[in-house]
């Protein structure tokens, strides 16, 4: 694995478990807002990117913060359950939480303690992955092959179709299309380094 490849994964992450852990401030529109025309990456990954920029463009500040807080929050609940315990066995901190915290703790990852959300919220395995794919606690393929399938793409998938398909989705529609796109591809890229 490169390391500008590296930078790149981590930096996808991070987006994604910037736009995951809390609705974007103004600056990040913007930034959004200037993706190129032809979008990152080629196929459906650049049209997601497209679509990204597009959705960015159509939003203000305070209509992603409303839709952020439908989709996720909600009164009692929002559309999109953004944790994988509930997407795994149905239930919140069950089993899976437990599995993921063994496993995080075997790669040298604690959960900071001004952190409320627990280890597998959405944002928090996007921001792990950003961290073991590239920086200080980067780690073999392998072992980020096992820990993308066994607590990414296990359930993520489904959870990026879902923001999609959610009726307050707008904004999040585009994450979602993203989110989908770019882990088909790390699939892939993990599958052949792995």
């Amino acid at each position: 694995m490169s390391t500008a490849t590296n930078l790149l994964r981590a930096r996808v992450y991070s987006l994604l478990a910037g736009l995951l852990a809390a609705p974007p401030a103004a600056t990040l529109l913007r930034l959004l807002d200037r993706i190129p025309g032809q979008g990152v990456g080629g196929g459906s990954l650049a049209g997601a990117w497209a679509a990204l920029k597009e959705a960015a463009t159509k939003t203000s500040v305070a209509e992603v913060a409303e839709e952020y807080q439908q989709l996720f929050v909600g009164v009692g609940c929002g559309e999109v359950m953004p944790y994988g315990s509930w997407h795994q066995s149905g239930f919140l901190a069950d089993k899976p939480l437990a599995v993921l915290r063994a496993d995080l703790a075997a790669l040298g990852v604690e959960r900071r303690p001004e952190v409320r959300e627990t280890e597998d919220h959405a944002a928090a395995l996007c921001e792990t992955m950003a961290m073991i794919c590239a920086g200080a606690n980067s780690i073999a393929p392998e072992r980020q092959k096992k820990f993308f399938d066994d607590h990414v793409v296990s359930w993520m998938m489904r959870f990026f179709r879902n923001m999609q398909e959610a009726p307050s989705a707008r904004f999040y529609g585009a994450v979602g299309r993203l989110g989908v796109e770019f882990l088909e591809v790390e699939r892939s890229y993990l599958s052949l380094e792995g």
